[in-house]
């Protein structure tokens, strides 16, 4: 699910993964003395355990393997839960769409280039060399990518050019990665304004629509009509957010939870028949979506302040690099937990859990703590940038 990191100022995975800084502008009695989100890093946590419990428990293929079994002999009762897993995802696009709009708001397209790449590449790049040599590794059953496709997967463009992805969740990325573009050339290129963000949003809406209604692939790919209602409705929770009388914003998030609800549901449930792993209930589909829409709108309201524990802030800084390697550096542990070792299947779980954790504190503490400033800098030239980058620069993280 995606990088977030919000700023200082209205201005961060990763799906997938933005940091999470109030903005300047924000409502009275809705910031934190460090200016900081904690709730929304919480809600980006919880997102990433809904994905890795879906990884571990919630679906068949490679993690059978790691299981010696399926997940539903390995957990009987409990995989039908894990099996909505992947609406983490959504999650995590309403989160980046508010986190994106508040990012690039006042910023230079420069600055936003350097604040995303920052953000994603550094904890990215280590993840793909990490899961390459540990899949190349004798004692591993897993395949490894070709050498050709390791490197190409440095780029984040395995995906439009048919090459293997060396992480599975990458795919998130590159939608992320599509959205940024957007954003930047809509929004931050001729400068952020709420006319221009309303614009934006009313445009894609429709044009997804007509997208998915054409069946053209190239179309698809530009517009994401699968994914745009949850970026669209996170940018308007943002409008709603700096107004929250802006009674436009308030549409736009009414239309984007209407069309994000029924394409979740449209991809995701199916009939319970003993061909399919598990069986996915409309309803509650329906309401965990809700519940996304609904959890980054009180964040955003501030209805939710007085959540403001510090251990929210590692929980945030841990998510990006907890989503990418949680996959298939948990079907290595698994199977020699489980299979090699005999550790009950439920102890797997949590102790499987717990190392990915441990291994993205690593991540985040020795890897991302210097690169992410470091990679900001030298991608920003100091004499191009205004006050206002300045201090953003200062607050990203």
């Amino acid at each position: 699910m995606t990088e977030t990191v919000v700023n200082t100022a209205p201005t961060s995975a990763t799906a997938v993964v933005p940091d999470v800084r109030a903005p300047q502008s924000a409502p009275r009695g809705r910031r934190n003395s460090g200016g900081r989100l904690r709730a929304l890093d919480g809600l980006r946590l919880l997102a990433a355990l809904m994905v890795a419990l879906y990884h571990y428990g919630g679906r068949g293929g490679d993690i059978t393997v790691a299981w010696g079994s399926s997940p539903k002999v390995q957990f009987p009762t409990l995989h039908s839960v894990f099996a909505y897993g992947p609406l983490g995802v959504h999650i995590f696009f309403v989160i980046s769409g508010f986190v994106i709009c508040m990012s690039g708001w006042g910023r230079s397209l420069r600055s936003f280039f350097a604040s995303r790449a920052a953000r994603l590449m550094p904890a990215y790049w280590v993840a793909v060399v990490l899961v390459t040599g540990v899949f190349a590794l004798p004692a591993v059953v897993y395949d490894a990518v070709t050498p050709s496709e390791a490197l190409l997967n440095l780029t984040l463009l395995q995906e439009p050019l048919g090459a293997h992805r060396v992480l599975g969740v990458d795919w998130t990325l590159w939608v992320e990665v599509r959205f940024y573009a957007l954003f930047a050339l809509c929004i931050v290129l001729p400068g952020a304004s709420r006319h221009r963000v309303v614009l934006f949003c009313s445009v894609w809406t429709l044009a997804a629509a007509l997208a998915q209604a054409s069946g053209e692939p190239f179309l698809d790919l530009l517009l994401m009509p699968k994914y745009a209602p949850f970026f669209i409705g996170g940018i308007a929770i943002y409008l709603i957010h700096r107004d929250r009388r802006d009674i436009t914003a308030w549409g736009i998030l009414a239309v984007s939870w209407l069309t994000g609800q029924h394409i979740a549901v449209s991809n995701l449930w199916h009939s319970d028949h003993p061909g399919q792993f598990s069986y996915r209930s409309a309803s509650v589909i329906i309401l965990i979506v809700t519940f996304g829409f609904a959890a980054v709108l009180a964040i955003a309201l501030g209805w939710l302040h007085w959540a403001d524990w510090r251990w929210l802030t590692v929980a945030g800084a841990l998510t990006y690099p907890f989503y990418l390697v949680h996959e298939h550096l948990g079907w290595v542990v698994i199977k020699y937990l489980h299979q090699d070792l005999g550790v009950p299947s439920a102890a797997t779980f949590a102790a499987t859990l717990t190392a990915m954790l441990a291994l993205a504190w690593l991540l985040n503490r020795y890897v991302e703590r210097w690169a992410t400033p470091v990679l900001r800098k030298a991608l920003t030239t100091p004499g191009n940038t205004g006050k206002g980058d300045a201090v953003r620069r200062a607050g990203d993280s």
